[in-house]
């Protein structure tokens, strides 16, 4: 669904990725660690049109999508949920997920109608984003608005979607929330691209995972035999 092939990307003059490959197959979730600085963000955002790549070849569901604006790419099918969860603070929660589904709904009338089943989808998966439906998102706390970011990219009904650090700066027990939510993303059949800090709980709930060092992948594997590997349980799995 997803292929990255010799990916060069970075700020300026900085270059930070090296030439990354990686899939991410139909229905999966694929894991990307490594250490603060390995480029694992640049990835993300060079796949999802936010920076623009200097080299390599991004295909999602067949169709290359490197160097094409992210709001193209968005509707193509990719969904990228960003660090920091970046939330429309002063909208209600119902208008932040409405706002997911906006490229691909009519853009007057019908949209609430067409729009009522991914709702309903939504707080079937969230049940406490139901409760809080008319509540301004900028109250919600740091766990809700993490949920409410990803709701809002499920909206999007996307192919693929890229989860950039879903537990930052969350305390212990809503980040167990938050994987949990993940499982059920999995067990939908919702095709994941996950970046992480707490690699062991990404390697959980992932089919297959990548390790970058420096802005390129330096092993892939499954998440069992990355378990086996010393030198992982050394530098990230603690």
């Amino acid at each position: 669904m997803l292929k990255v092939d010799k990916l060069c990307a970075g700020y300026g003059r900085s270059a930070v990725l090296q030439g990354l490959s990686l899939e991410v197959a139909k229905g999966t979730v694929v894991a990307l660690i490594g250490a603060n600085g390995a480029g694992k963000t640049t990835a993300m955002r060079a796949i999802s049109g936010l920076i623009r790549p200097s080299a390599g070849q991004v295909l999602l569901d067949g169709c290359a999508i490197q160097g094409v604006d992210a709001s193209a790419i968005a509707n193509l099918g990719l969904a990228h949920v960003p660090e920091g969860r970046h939330v429309f603070g002063p909208l209600s929660v119902e208008d932040n997920l409405l706002l997911g589904a906006y490229t691909r709904l009519p853009r007057m009338f019908g949209y609430a109608k067409r729009a009522k089943p991914d709702l309903e989808r939504a707080y079937a998966l969230f049940p406490r984003l139901a409760e809080r439906r008319g509540q301004a998102a900028g109250t919600l706390s740091g766990g809700e608005q993490q949920m409410l970011a990803i709701a809002r990219g499920l909206m999007a009904a996307p192919k693929v979607m890229l989860l950039d650090e879903p537990s930052m700066g969350l305390a212990p027990v809503i980040v167990e929330e938050v994987f949990a939510t993940l499982a059920r993303l999995k067990a939908a059949g919702i095709t994941l691209l996950l970046v992480e800090q707490f690699a062991r709980s990404a390697l959980e709930i992932a089919d297959y995972a990548y390790v970058m060092e420096r802005g390129r992948v330096v092993l892939a594997a499954t998440p069992e035999q990355l378990r086996r590997d010393d030198a992982v349980l050394k530098a990230y799995l603690g």
